[in-house]
């Protein structure tokens, strides 16, 4: 039985542990060696995802350190397998006693009892938010794989319920407000839109976007692994996302062909676009253009507001759920979905690396 815990092929990922165990972690099989690694390339992804961070975030307090246990000898990654793990220190499992035989909406309690027959009713499991920080671990180490190849990636914020940011960007604001929004006024007008959200009991959604600078072209297989339909698995894996977007997105049914098409030029002797509706993809392959998605990220479903539900049983039941839960998930998530796109981009570029036969001709050159 495939249990569906391993993403990637060459650049490969395994997360584990639970989100009121002991401990969760990563591990990377197929990192080339010879990368420097050490656990301070991790940390800073690591501080974007943890908790407590603001007060519209969950008071849960965890420093999630991490701990580098495999795979890295005298500063260098040797080839081997990385395994990545982060101790659970604040768990409250009795927060969630009443849950045991209860069913709550929008969680994966129901699906999980259904498709296991158990489930672990301490804050979700294996569903749980917590199980991301296994990705984010891993995502740090492909970003900086990524970096020696010239590639980066910046993701943010770009709306908050119906609050977008504006066509002034600003880069340098993203880590200046606790949503991670490349608008400080934008930001302000979140801010009070969720803790009005808060008085209510209630929670907020929004969308992340991430934008991908120095990919080359030709990354990407042309039918089934197509780099689109790859992002679209690895971001709709997330367990808040509900949408994927890439380039115009949904928007392109709206458009004409005309609209749609991003013309060629020739620029100082290199083939580009002159514009870049397409997101920076074509069939399923890079095109060379910086690459732009989006994931739609719903509400928080842990809410303290009463809400309708029914036990193991069937039985009806009011439920308002206690705990430490984040209001709106929104700003811990974009170094998910960033982490999710440098795995996937880790592992097409090692994959592609074989799609020439004169490309690997120059690799081994045999006459040399």
């Amino acid at each position: 039985m495939a249990a569906g815990s391993s993403f990637g092929s060459l650049f490969k990922v395994t997360t584990w542990g639970e989100s009121h165990g002991k401990a969760i972690g990563a591990v990377i099989d197929g990192c080339p060696a010879l990368l420097p690694l050490s656990e301070k390339d991790i940390e800073p992804f690591m501080k974007r995802r943890k908790p407590g961070q603001s007060e519209f975030t969950t008071k849960r307090n965890e420093d999630d350190e991490i701990m580098i246990l495999s795979g890295v000898f005298e500063g260098r990654t040797t080839g081997t397998p990385i395994s990545l793990m982060i101790n659970n220190k604040d768990q409250r499992s009795k927060d969630y006693g009443e849950l045991k035989e209860v069913y709550r909406p929008g969680h994966a309690d129901f699906t999980f009892d259904r498709k296991f027959g158990i489930r672990d009713y301490r804050g979700g499991g294996r569903s749980s938010a917590r199980e991301t920080a296994g990705r984010v671990a891993a995502g740090a180490v492909a970003s900086k794989l990524l970096k020696t190849l010239g590639v980066t990636v910046l993701s943010y914020t770009k709306s908050i319920g119906d609050i977008e940011i504006s066509s002034e960007f600003d880069e340098n604001e993203i880590f200046k407000n606790p949503f991670y929004m490349p608008d400080g006024q934008a930001a302000q007008r979140a801010g009070e839109y969720v803790k009005g959200l808060m008085e209510k009991r209630d929670s907020a959604g929004g969308v992340i976007e991430c934008r991908v600078f120095g990919l080359p072209a030709g990354l990407g297989e042309p039918v089934f692994d197509k780099l689109s339909a790859n992002l679209a698995k690895a971001v709709m894996s997330i367990g808040a996302v509900k949408g994927f977007e890439i380039g115009e997105g949904i928007n392109a049914a709206r458009l004409t062909g005309l609209g749609m098409n991003d013309p060629f030029i020739n620029e100082n002797g290199t083939v580009k676009k002159a514009t870049n509706h397409s997101g920076g993809t074509l069939g399923g392959i890079s095109d060379g253009s910086d690459l732009i998605l989006r994931a739609a990220v719903k509400p928080t479903p842990s809410v303290s507001a009463l809400q309708q539900t029914v036990d193991t049983k069937g039985n009806p039941r009011d439920l308002s759920i206690k705990g430490r839960h984040d209001p709106v998930i929104v700003p811990r998530a974009v170094v998910v979905v960033e982490s999710m796109v440098c795995l996937t981009l880790a592992d097409m570029l090692l994959l592609g690396m074989s799609s020439r036969l004169d490309r690997i001709i120059d690799f081994y050159n045999p006459l040399g």
